[in-house]
């Protein structure tokens, strides 16, 4: 079974800095492109980033020069390293994959809050 298990988030102040991992499991991960999405309260799920083997395939505009994805394919894990954070960065954070036939996967979210 494909499982994405999301680690990282917490709460920190403004300015302060974290960073998340996405462990996969259950499918090929060097085969799939990965993303993460975020859903703040009272808004709609974004999608934050996507990542194939080669590297940031989107990457939303707001976020440039403060966050910073990755993937360790030896490790089946999915990064992002969030600087400067924001009250506005405060979200659930998610994982996701598609497999073959379009069916998205989902981790279960880590939650940040910055204060």
């Amino acid at each position: 079974d494909v499982q994405l298990v999301e680690s990282g988030g917490g709460s920190v102040q403004a300015g302060g800095s974290l960073r998340l991992a996405c462990t996969a499991s259950g499918f090929t991960f060097d085969e799939r492109d990965m993303s993460w999405y975020r859903q703040a309260p009272g808004n709609e799920c974004e999608l934050v980033s996507s990542l194939s083997n080669e590297g940031v395939i989107y990457y939303a505009d707001s976020l440039k020069g403060r966050f910073t994805f990755s993937r360790d394919n030896a490790k089946d894990t999915v990064y992002v390293q969030m600087n400067t954070l924001t009250s506005e960065d405060t979200a659930l954070y998610y994982c996701a994959t598609l497999d073959a036939a379009a069916f998205i996967y989902w981790g279960q979210g880590t939650q940040v809050t910055v204060s």
